[in-house]
């Protein structure tokens, strides 16, 4: 008789937890393997760890769950509770979005965050009007030029077949002369496998990721931008959360943040030097090369900031003070 109730106080026990779990959903659209995609999963144990298991939170790499472009409405519509986003993919939206893809703004770690930190009131703002909030972001390493040809100057850019991910990298394109074609970084290989794309502006990671060494020699280290990833929360989902819980989503997301920037800067050592070990040439762009397209860059920030007006204008001034 004891064992009889012990049982089914064990069971009420677990249907009880059970009720109390919550299940929130990440998409990512980027491989497992990728440091973005590692930092999301031990940000998810984090929380586990800190809730007793009461917020499980499920990643789903590869846009296997949502592909690159839906994630960001999959978050604000609430068939995902939580996701990652390439801000710079949402330019067309709303241009500050895209301000850390302006090529040459901001060209290193230490310049990206000081850009971050202007951008970051604005895009708080903006989230919140969407029924979203910002948890954290994460810098890809620099973005340098894949290309089979070698390039002295911008001129020998034209004609190339160049992989856009963004409306920026669309935009270089049509200032070089090259031809821009949408490809999202899970379908990158395949476009490069079948001379859909002969060229694109990427970092050392998404180079290694997606063995263009197997296809491509030449990586032009320009250092242009370093774009973010950001981990955007339903503010609903949030809020339905009890405090420790909201307390522990938004501590493991700090140190989320904190980790994602420094395995950042170690990727793009490690993965440069892959690159290298698999064939790549890593070339230093010459001088003239850097010229063109620093030029590209200024026309650019010309061009944004007339689409962003007032605020891209105040955010430029924030970031350069």
């Amino acid at each position: 008789m004891k064992l009889k109730y012990a049982l089914m106080a064990a069971a009420l026990t677990l249907s009880v937890s059970a009720m109390a779990q919550t299940k929130w959903d990440l998409p990512a659209a980027y491989p497992a393997s990728n440091f973005h995609t590692e930092n999301l999963v031990q940000f998810a144990k984090d929380v586990d760890k800190a809730t007793g298991g009461k917020l499980k939170i499920t990643v789903h790499a590869n846009a296997s769950l949502f592909k690159a472009p839906e994630i960001k409405r999959a978050v604000q519509q609430g068939q995902a509770q939580i996701g990652e986003i390439l801000l710079v993919n949402y330019q067309n939206e709303w241009q500050i979005f895209g301000a850390d893809g302006l090529p040459f703004l901001a060209d290193s770690y230490d310049e990206s965050m000081k850009l971050y930190k202007a951008q970051k009131p604005l895009l708080e703002k903006k989230l919140a009007e969407q029924g979203m909030m910002l948890l954290y972001t994460v810098a890809w390493p620099p973005q340098g030029i894949y290309t089979k040809r070698t390039l002295n100057s911008a001129a020998d850019m034209k004609g190339l077949k160049w992989r856009a991910y963004s409306p920026a990298t669309a935009r270089i394109a049509e200032l070089v002369g090259a031809q821009p074609v949408t490809v999202q970084a899970a379908e990158l290989s395949q476009a490069m496998a079948t001379g859909v794309v002969d060229s694109y502006m990427s970092s050392g990671s998404t180079g290694y990721d997606t063995k263009t060494y197997e296809h491509i020699k030449n990586w032009y280290d320009t250092q242009a931008w370093l774009p973010k990833n950001a981990v955007l929360v339903n503010r609903a989902a949030f809020d339905a959360l009890d405090k420790p819980t909201q307390a522990a989503v938004l501590k493991a997301g700090a140190e989320a943040e904190t980790r994602g920037w420094a395995a950042s800067k170690a990727e793009n050592t490690r993965t440069v030097n892959l690159l290298k070990q698999n064939g790549m040439n890593i070339i230093t762009p010459s001088p003239q090369l850097k010229a063109d397209m620093k030029k590209v860059g200024d026309t650019m920030l010309k061009e944004w900031l007339e689409k962003a007006g007032p605020e891209g204008q105040a955010l430029v001034d924030a970031y350069r003070k």
